[in-house]
């Protein structure tokens, strides 16, 4: 049984953003300080990615761990109420976030993904070592291709 009414769910629900989500926003501080420029959710590319390196020819795509199944990760739970609802919307997402990556791999894109939990709560207000880690995997990527 859920604790909220469904019009309460409902409001809730609402105001999950799909875009502009703090993790993503943090990301992109970080990213854009470190002297990176970026296109966001260009809708020219599969999957709308939440960041695009043209230079770099690599994109990223920030995921919750709930709505994207993080595998082995706490917030990566089936919800109680709404199990079949909710195992095939997630299936969905996997299965979607799996066909884009493919398809802008055979454009010649690099796809990085990271996860809601690597930014909000592993690195704890520090997240220099992850974005160090993002930063070399695009400059390593940029350097084979060059």
């Amino acid at each position: 049984m859920d604790i909220w009414d469904k019009k309460k769910r409902s409001e809730v629900m609402s105001k999950i953003r799909s875009k502009n989500t703090k993790p993503e926003m943090t990301l992109r501080k970080a990213l854009f300080a470190r002297g990176f420029r970026f296109r966001v959710n260009d809708k020219r590319f599969p999957g709308k990615p939440d960041i695009v390196l043209p230079k770099y020819k690599t994109v990223i795509f920030v995921h919750g761990c709930f709505w994207h199944r993080h595998e082995d990760c706490q917030y990566a739970y089936i919800p109680k109420t709404n199990t079949d609802f909710w195992v095939d919307k997630i299936n969905s997402n996997v299965e979607r976030d799996k066909k884009n990556a493919e398809k802008l791999s055979v454009l010649g894109w690099n796809v990085l993904t990271v996860w809601e939990c690597d930014i909000r709560h592993t690195y704890k207000n520090d997240i220099s070592p992850l974005i160090d880690s993002i930063v070399n995997k695009i400059l390593e990527n940029h350097s084979r291709e060059t």
